[in-house]
């Protein structure tokens, strides 16, 4: 890029002056069409509990869920995103429970679907919260076996496109799960049903809090370096895009966010396909214990949320969805 223009004639502070002009040039902003807001789901009735690792965050039981749509629907959130916080004595080392078609998220899909049909549902595709060891697969001799891991997420991609899901998420980093899905999906009828894939998911310090939204962390004995991605890499990623595009996805996600700017923005770049971001859970938790405790001011929320669209992100999933689109409504 050739810069033009040389001081004292080109004063860019000249455009900085004052609020009015700084709205009028403004490269990026931000929206409420841009937020998705993921939701926590538990078992029992009459139910809502804190999460201590993310504070302003909770589970809410089924019959609880009008609290939060009731503010989705007020604000015109365009996507929720369910995840279910899964009792312990329904977990298995198969993840059974995902293909329970009671389960948590069978019923979350139902009640918004009667209740808020305007608003679109978006469903992650793995069995980590259904398993007694924490993993996104099926475990075998230690190892997540990709392609049996695959049979049951074909499942319970079908499932949940039965009860009404709109979006199915697959975030297992399973090597070709997104064409066995989309094939399986269309054989069904579910030519509609759409996928994000999360493409680049990294093995990330940041899931902390969500695995204890989720409960699955306290079952997680090792890690997840063998499907999901080395955070020192980038080609890496554009092949698991490249691959999965081709495979059927229609849109792919990057997860975590802020630290993989880059990522989403070379995506945006090369491959020409809507990009979502997942502002993850410590990314979350961090802003906001900074900004509880006076280390930093609630401005850093936008800050970082206007960061994704700067890079090329399309829409965020982001814990503060609701807080944000109420000051943009205002």
């Amino acid at each position: 890029m050739k810069i033009v223009g040389k001081y004292p004639a080109t004063r860019l502070r000249r455009i900085r002056n004052s609020e009015w002009m700084r709205r009028l040039i403004s490269e990026n902003n931000l929206s409420i069409n841009d937020l998705i807001l993921p939701i926590f789901v538990r078992d029992g009735k009459n139910k809502v509990d804190k999460i201590k690792t993310m504070p302003g965050v909770f589970r809410y039981s089924v019959d609880k869920l009008s609290l939060i749509m009731n503010k989705a629907k007020k604000l015109k959130i365009p996507m929720v995103a369910f995840f279910p916080y899964t009792p312990e004595r329904k977990k298995n080392k198969h993840g059974s429970e995902a293909l329970n078609e009671d389960n948590l998220i069978c019923q979350s899909i139902k009640l918004t679907k009667k209740y808020y049909p305007n608003i679109g549902i978006m469903c992650d595709v793995a069995l980590d919260p259904y398993t007694s060891h924490g993993h996104d697969g099926i475990l075998i001799d230690d190892d997540v076996d990709n392609d049996k891991t695959i049979e049951i997420l074909v499942k319970q991609a079908l499932l949940q496109a039965k009860m009404g899901c709109d979006v199915i998420a697959p975030s297992d980093m399973m090597d070709g799960r997104i064409g066995v899905i989309r094939k399986a999906l269309d054989k069904k009828n579910f030519k509609n049903v759409s996928i994000i894939s999360y493409a680049a998911k990294y093995a990330s310090s940041f899931y902390g809090p969500f695995r204890d939204a989720v409960g699955s962390k306290k079952n997680l004995k090792s890690n997840k370096k063998s499907y999901q991605m080395d955070f020192r890499n980038s080609n890496e990623a554009y092949r698991e895009i490249g691959l999965d595009i081709k495979e059927g996805a229609d849109i792919v996600m990057v997860k975590p966010g802020l630290p993989y700017l880059d990522i989403i923005n070379k995506i945006k770049d090369n491959f020409k396909i809507p990009v979502f971001a997942y502002q993850v859970s410590g990314e979350y938790s961090l802003i906001k214990l900074g900004i509880n405790q006076g280390l930093i001011k609630d401005e850093a929320i936008l800050e970082s949320l206007i960061a994704f669209k700067r890079a090329g992100a399309s829409a965020i999933i982001t814990y503060f969805a609701l807080d944000v689109a109420e000051k943009l409504k205002s």
